[in-house]
């Protein structure tokens, strides 16, 4: 999984028509994390007893210590859907994937 990032203006030479025209995508992969890191996620989630806003703060500090950053919004969601029985480790990269922004 990649994470976009908002386009960035290209270079261009003086008097063309398209100097400030010009952008270009630029994607970022994000890190696969290690099952030992993924598995003591989970676990860390399962077996603190907080909260929906507690868990999300594990997930964005999880993330945080690793380059990235997420909203806390979908730092709650991912918590929650780590947290379902039968998550794989697998799953819980797929959901990492799918709110880390890198910062």
């Amino acid at each position: 999984m990649c994470v976009m990032l908002p386009p960035t203006k290209g270079t261009a030479t003086m008097g063309s028509d398209k100097a400030m025209d010009d952008r270009q995508d630029v994607t970022y992969s994000i890190e696969k994390f290690s099952v030992q890191d993924l598995v003591t996620l989970r676990s860390e989630l399962l077996t603190s007893g907080v909260d929906s806003f507690q868990a999300a703060e594990i997930v964005t500090n999880f993330l945080t210590g690793r380059g990235y950053g997420c909203s806390s919004h979908e730092a709650r969601a991912v918590a929650s859907n780590i947290e379902v029985p039968g998550m794989t480790a697998e799953h819980i990269q797929e959901q990492l994937e799918s709110v880390a922004r890198v910062m």
